[in-house]
């Protein structure tokens, strides 16, 4: 079954859509979408693919609107003040509350995981897990800043969207796919409410997280998360720099050889990283596991790919691409020997389900395919 309601906050009503119903105390899938797109057109392709029907039968799916974004939304008033993205994270709780949900398995997008992300940071206890596509933790720098403004000047607010949520390769090559965008962000979306949602993200401030140091006082994600982003997504660097302010045994770093654009591609792969992530949190049988166990090492190298061991360069930093693990220079022939001699049977991905198992050794993996 499919609910729509509109909750109410201190912000106005927030447009909710659950999918299927709780089951127990086992937590609920919420999803949050980024900036020039809605719960529907961010995540319908993926919902509706046929790898998450297995998931779906073990989990309910709430979908949250951010405010004035949702399908025939109406103009907000001249003197309607848009929250920030903090208060939005501060409504998440009053949606939990609406439904009766005691936690939650964040999945967001851009904007949408920068907001789950701070939920997490302020709500841990509510948080069991996250898969964050394109997360940027940081600010909007007085740089980016000012080139948003020069643009804005210059290029209508579609424009500065699509170079948000697509990287050049695809904004040059795909051109169906583009145009499909631009329809949707031009004449679906109310422009009003969009344009107060777009300045509220570039007014976020840093998430201020860092990596836990034994000893030290520290703030970070509690809960296991799966970061995703593309080679060529214009969010890689950020994607990559928040993967080393994450707790190494709960954090993998997943990217995909394609651009992860709206909505998330590629399904098929997406939706069997988010299940064996979501199995390694012990909520699926491990009958379930399939190809991406046995095409994983079992000491947690640095770099393993679906489509076979292939090692890219995916930022600026070339050859340094593994800096940002502690597996550096292990070779791929010693973990694929140590693979031979392992059971797979209670893990999913590494730094999430094994992270038990090998907290002496602490390691943020790095999944490319």
């Amino acid at each position: 079954g499919v609910s729509e309601t509109d909750v109410e906050t201190p912000y106005g009503r927030i447009h909710c859509t659950m999918k299927g119903l709780p089951k127990g105390d086992r937590p609920v899938i919420l999803t949050f979408h980024d900036i020039g797109l809605n719960q529907k057109t961010c995540w319908s392709t993926l919902f509706n693919h046929e790898d998450m029907s297995e998931i779906m039968q073990h989990f309910a799916v709430c979908h949250v609107d951010a405010p004035g974004q949702q399908e025939g939304a109406n103009t907000f008033s001249t003197g309607y003040e848009y929250p920030s993205m903090d208060q939005l994270s501060e409504i998440l709780p009053l949606v939990l509350k609406q439904f009766g949900l005691k936690s939650v398995v964040g999945m967001g997008i851009g904007a949408g995981a920068y907001i789950l992300t701070r939920f997490a940071l302020d709500y841990p206890d509510m948080v069991e897990g996250l898969l964050l596509i394109n997360i940027n933790p940081c600010a909007e720098g007085w740089m980016d800043w000012a080139a948003h403004k020069i643009s804005g000047w210059t290029n209508a607010m579609p424009d500065m969207i699509i170079s948000h949520l697509f990287g050049k390769e695809e904004i040059h090559n795909n051109h169906d796919l583009i145009g499909t965008y631009r329809h949707h962000v031009t004449n679906d979306m109310n422009q009003f409410n969009l344009h107060l949602f777009v300045k509220s993200y570039e007014s976020r401030r840093d998430l201020e997280i860092e990596r836990p140091i034994p000893g030290g006082i520290f703030k970070t994600l509690k809960c296991h998360s799966l970061l995703v982003v593309g080679d060529s997504s214009p969010a890689v660097e950020a994607v990559v720099e928040c993967n080393t302010k994450l707790d190494p045994t709960k954090t993998t770093l997943l990217k995909v050889s394609r651009p992860v654009s709206p909505p998330p591609p590629p399904p098929a792969k997406l939706t069997e990283a988010f299940k064996y992530f979501i199995q390694g949190m012990g909520y699926m049988p491990s009958a379930s596991m399939t190809r991406l166990v046995r095409s994983r090492t079992a000491s947690g190298s640095s770099v393993t790919s679906f489509e076979g061991n292939r090692s890219r360069s995916h930022t600026s930093e070339g050859n340094r691409s593994r800096s940002h693990t502690n597996e550096g220079n292990r070779s791929r022939s010693q973990t694929a020997e140590n693979q031979r001699g392992r059971s797979h049977t209670g893990g999913s991905m590494d730094g999430t389900a094994n992270s038990k198992v090998d907290q002496a050794v602490p390691k943020s993996t790095e999944v490319s395919c």
